[in-house]
C-alpha cells in the first residue's frame, strides 16, 4: 500500500499516532526522537505533527527487502553524530501499529532494563496458531510434518508451550546491539518479549485498514 503511513485512520494520518507515543515516552525519558524515511511527503505529514528532521534514508536502506537493523543502524550513527553522544537504548516504534499504549512501552521497558542479559525485547501476542499442534511444513514429495515436533506426545492445545506472534508494534535495543554487529538478525538467545495484555495488531494491509 503506497504511503499507508499517512494514509487516514478514524480522524489522523496513522504516523500521528506512532509520532504521538514517541513524544510522551522521549518527555518521560529524556530521549531523542528520529524519522527514517526516504519520501518527502512522509516526512511534510510528520513536521505538521512535530516530528521534523533532516535525516532522509538513502537509496541502498530503501524498498522492501531492506531488512530493519541496517536501517535503525544508520538513523542511530546519524543521530549520535548531531548529539555529540552515545545512547544507551533505541526503541523502535512501527508506524503500522497504532493501538500501543504508554503502559506498554513503560512496563517492557522496566521489564528489559531489568534483564540485562537481553538485548532486545520484542511486542508480541499469544498465537492463534501452534507450531507443536496445528502448524504443519511441506518436507517434499507433497508430504508434511509439524512445524516444531515436542519431545513428548502432545494431544490438546494446552499440553503446548506458550508461543507468542510478533505483533510489529515496538522494539526495544540495548546500545550494544549495534556494536556487536548485527546484521539482520534480531531475534537469537538474548531476546525477551512483552507480551501485551490488549489486541495489537499491523495495520499493513487493505482489509485491516478498513476494520
Amino acid at each position: 500500500m503506497p504511503q499507508k503511513n499517512i494514509k487516514e485512520v478514524a480522524g489522523l494520518p496513522l504516523i500521528a499516532y506512532s509520532i504521538r507515543a514517541a513524544q510522551q515516552f522521549a518527555a518521560a525519558h529524556d530521549a531523542q526522537i528520529e524519522l527514517s524515511t526516504e519520501d518527502e511527503e512522509i516526512r511534510r505529514v510528520a513536521a505538521t505533527y512535530g516530528l521534523s528532521t533532516e535525516y532522509r534514508r538513502s537509496d541502498d536502506l530503501a524498498g522492501d527487502r531492506i531488512g530493519k537493523v541496517d536501517v535503525i543502524r544508520d538513523l542511530l550513527e546519524y543521530a549520535e553524530k548531531n548529539a555529540g553522544h552515545t545512547y544507551d537504548y533505541v526503541l523502535d516504534l512501527d508506524v503500522t501499529a497504532p493501538l500501543r499504549t504508554q503502559e506498554d512501552l513503560e512496563t517492557a521497558f522496566e521489564h528489559f532494563r531489568i534483564q540485562t542479559k537481553a538485548l532486545t525485547l520484542f511486542s508480541v501476542n499469544p498465537a492463534h496458531r501452534n507450531p507443536y499442534f496445528n502448524m504443519v511444513e511441506a518436507v517434499g514429495d507433497g508430504l508434511v510434518t509439524l512445524s516444531k515436533r515436542p519431545d513428548k506426545a502432545i494431544f490438546s492445545r494446552q499440553q503446548t508451550p506458550e508461543v507468542y506472534d510478533l505483533n510489529a508494534s515496538f522494539y526495544f535495543y540495548r546500545r550494544a546491539f549495534f556494536e556487536e554487529g548485527h546484521r539482520g538478525v534480531i531475534l537469537d538467545h538474548r531476546s525477551m518479549v512483552y507480551v501485551m495484555p490488549h489486541p495489537c495488531f499491523d495495520v499493513d494491509t487493505p482489509l485491516i485498514f478498513y476494520f
